[in-house]
């Protein structure tokens, strides 16, 4: 079989299994040195310098490796390690800020021989990175390139002696896992700006999570595992429940909503325990928690309180000779649920204070993401629900996994039922999102969002929350797609990122095209990623990727090289169909004018207008969208291009992008849907050059900085089109005052005050309105001194608002103008 290949300039770089020989992967980089290494090393001669190398590294391996870290290379006495190089679990920076803590430990547990105590300091940074997968091994020099690797070397400079220093995207990754400690910025060299500082101070209990805000779209799976618990108690049939769905999906809002609905089972208490695994537990770790929730145990307790307790607990649980016994081996667990000797008998004491509970009343056991669950673990669950089982006891075991994950069930297949957590409806996660943007005051970017979200309730709270920051996919969403990912074979991925490089859809010749695969082999592998959804199928028998989401981060993590060789293996043109998926702009919110209050019950309320700007868009390209144009003086204000177009009802639109000062719109071709904004006002100056955001099937681009204009505009037809030109300043000669308002429209012969026009007869002069252009036609300011426009006059009558304070002159077109815009 030959072997897939992919030519990078002049050398032709072959791989038998992916045939991309380098990706652009997030990574956490890991950097430690010791300190005082010169003065150590200027005392010591050069042969004790090679031994306390050699113990040095040995060590400071062991501990890489164990916590899945790639070495990179070793630096006179600094070691640099990768985590994620290879494959991505989702908690790289979690396994790296492990390992650092450990390092310190492992090296005090054992010294160099005949060398004094080592102390080293380790800085920890997360990015994105160049990888070579075929060198990310331990030794592999120049494994990954990118800024990451020199923000990790410059942070350990800032970590104390025997302290590990985070950067901020390990911080915002790791919190909740290990402790951390923030100090003042520091100025890293090569930085322009100061760069914020975390120091780890140890591993944490994850906190339980907080389920706030109603429960949407899952009420029929919480009464399918409600009846199922009910049967398996009044018939003391113990059952073992299945909660599957991916990441995000809402298994752990499921379980809590579980326990607040059995409470009791015919005036009976249903006591609930409830455990759950972190990424990398211990083995015995979960357990422990059981015991906690047994007893009522809560964090930082006293020993002597936690005795107590557990006295208490267990005094109707076991017999009163073995209590005292019983109690110690539950402290040892406690205390270190590593799975040795002493844990382990902690374990079977867990377990039968379960059973015994288990005979007085009904006992749920619950774990929540049992697919980090080590062999201990379930081999623990396994034998308590055989036990249960064996004595009919009413106990129910609740597991929530992936659905990729499998385990051995125990028992009859009778006694074992799987519960599926689809993805929300599209209704449903649009009331999801409305609840999670009303709270922070941003409804208007719902139709941003839900295209996104993909029904995955976890997702768009990662969405809604990263509202406001530079990157286009939340970093949580990121790690959580590149681990799917990495979970694939390499023949899987490498199809998924050939059909990602395609945006229209991808037949099964093209992929062996891309790829330089045999006829035929393409086919089987896009019915495998269709059947998990990851493609769909369409109609004519092509596949596109299911999930812009995860489009945007297989085509991301392609080098340049790789997708222009796919482009011209495929004869269309590098980056002709790359992902838009939207990337949300911290930069100059403030300065766009929000739309104000209208009155009227078919407009925004004030609270709803205060949030109507979304945070402007723009693409990871350091080109703008709308290039500008310059044009003379004497060039018209409206110049005849063939784009025939259609404006649909603004109302209908969110506002989505914005042109800078002196930008021309597009091809209609490219932008099939164009909206101004109602409402909105000249201001000086450039506006924001922002590109425009998918929506549906369509495009739209907000025009923000004009006057408002709201309606329909009829097709032009296949006669020449208009073309807004977008130089927006207030013309000096248009008449202040009031105006119909902000946000007022005309519809079809109307003018907005006593002075209606007459028909096309009738000259437009600075207090006519034009009824030909037809409904609220917007056009540049100062077209109306060129005669290409003239403003509206004010109306009598209304609310002071109306009547002009703070209102601003509106002009339409000429009959007969079709625009584009």
């Amino acid at each position: 079989m030959p072997m897939p290949t992919i030519v990078v300039g002049s050398q032709r770089l072959t791989s038998a299994g992916w045939p991309v020989p380098e990706e652009r992967r997030l990574v956490t980089v890991l950097f430690v040195d010791i300190v005082g290494s010169t003065a150590l090393v200027d005392r010591l001669d050069p042969e004790d310098v090679r031994i306390l190398q050699r113990a040095y590294f040995d060590t400071v391996g062991g501990v890489l490796r164990r916590w899945h870290g790639v070495v990179e290379k070793y630096v006179g006495d600094a070691v640099m390690a990768l985590f994620g190089a290879r494959r991505s679990d989702g908690f790289d920076a979690y396994r790296a800020v492990r390992a650092a803590l450990e390092i310190q430990g492992a090296l005090d547990r054992r010294p160099p021989p005949g060398a004094p105590r080592l102390r080293v300091r380790a800085g920890v940074a997360t990015g994105e990175a160049l990888v070579d997968l075929a060198a990310a091994r331990d030794g592999g020099h120049g494994v990954a390139s990118g800024a990451v690797i020199t923000t990790a070397a410059r942070l350990q400079e800032y970590a104390p002696p025997g302290g590990v220093a985070l950067c901020p995207a390990t911080h915002r990754a790791t919190v909740g896992l290990v402790g951390q400690r923030r100090v003042p910025p520091v100025a890293l060299a090569g930085k322009a700006l100061p760069v914020d500082v975390w120091h780890a101070t140890g591993t944490t209990r994850p906190a339980p999570p907080r389920h706030e805000g109603p429960l949407v779209g899952r009420r029929r799976e919480l009464a399918a595992a409600r009846d199922l618990i009910v049967r398996a108690v009044r018939g003391r049939d113990p059952r073992w429940l299945s909660l599957v769905g991916p990441a995000g999906s809402g298994r752990s809002r499921l379980l809590h909503e579980l326990t607040r609905a059995v409470r009791t089972v015919d005036g009976a208490p249903v006591r609930w325990c409830v455990a759950h695994c972190p990424p990398y537990p211990e083995p015995l770790a979960p357990v422990a928690d059981l015991v906690r929730g047994l007893a009522g145990l809560r964090a930082g307790e006293p020993p002597a309180t936690v005795r107590r307790r557990l006295t208490a607990a267990l005094t109707d649980l076991v017999p009163p000779a073995g209590l005292t016994e019983a109690v110690y081996a539950l402290e040892a667990l406690l205390a270190t649920p590593d799975g040795s000797g002493d844990a382990a008998r902690g374990a079977e004491v867990a377990r039968e204070a379960l059973l015994g509970l288990a005979a007085r009343q009904p006992v749920m056991v619950a774990v929540d993401d049992l697919d980090r669950a080590t062999a201990a673990l379930n081999r623990f669950l396994h034998r308590l629900f055989a036990a249960a089982t064996a004595r009919s006891l009413p106990l129910v075991v609740v597991a929530l996994h992936r659905p990729e994950w499998t385990d051995v069930w125990p028992g009859p297949r009778g006694r074992r039922h799987r519960l599926a957590v689809p993805p929300l409806r599209p209704v449903e996660t649009g009331r999801l999102l409305r609840h999670l943007l009303g709270r922070v005051d941003r409804p208007a970017a719902i139709a941003r969002l839900l295209p996104l979200v993909g029904g995955n309730p976890g997702r768009a709270a990662a969405y809604v929350a990263s509202l406001g920051a530079a990157q286009s996919v939340p970093e949580a969403v990121r790690r959580e797609v590149d681990a799917r990912l990495d979970r694939l074979d390499g023949a899987r991925r490498a199809v998924l990122m050939a059909v990602a490089t395609v945006g229209a859809g991808i037949s099964a010749a093209t992929v062996a095209r891309l790829l330089d695969w045999a006829p035929g082999r393409a086919a089987p592998v896009l019915r495998a990623l269709a059947a998990t959804g990851l493609l769909v199928a369409r109609a004519d028998g092509r596949y596109a990727v299911a999930d812009a989401v995860v489009r945007e981060v297989a085509y991301a993590r392609l080098p340049r090289a790789a997708r222009a060789a796919f482009a011209r293996r495929a004869g269309r043109p590098a980056e002709a169909d790359a992902p838009s998926v939207p990337v949300v702009l911290h930069a100059p919110t403030a300065q766009v004018p929000p739309v104000p209050a209208r009155a009227g019950a078919d407009r925004p309320t004030a609270r709803d207008a205060r949030g109507a700007h979304p945070a402007p868009l723009r693409r990871p390209a350091s080109t703008p969208l709308f290039p500008a144009t310059p044009r003379p003086a004497t060039t018209p204000r409206l110049s005849a291009t063939p784009r025939p177009a259609t404006i649909p009802q603004v109302a209908a639109l969110p506002q989505v992008a914005a042109l800078p000062k002196g930008a021309t719109l597009p091809r209609v071709a490219d932008v099939p849907r164009v909206a101004v904004v109602p409402g909105a006002r000249p201001v000086p100056g450039p506006l924001f050059a922002v590109p425009s955001e998918r929506v549906g099937d369509g495009r739209v681009v907000e025009l923000r900085g004009w006057t408002a204009a709201r309606g329909r505009v009829p097709s032009a037809g296949p006669g020449p089109t208009a073309a807004l030109d977008l130089t927006v300043g207030p013309d000096p000669t248009a008449p202040s005052g009031p105006t119909a308002g902000p946000g007022r429209t005309t519809g079809p012969g109307r003018s907005s005050g006593p002075d209606r026009t007459t028909g096309s007869d009738s000259p437009a002069g600075p207090d006519r309105v034009s009824r030909s252009a037809g409904p609220g036609r917007a056009v540049a300011p100062h077209a109306a001194a060129d005669g290409g426009g003239v403003p509206s006059a004010p109306g009598p009558g209304g609310s002071a608002r109306r009547q002009g304070r703070g209102q601003r002159p509106g002009w339409v077109l000429p009959r007969g103008t079709p625009i584009a815009a």
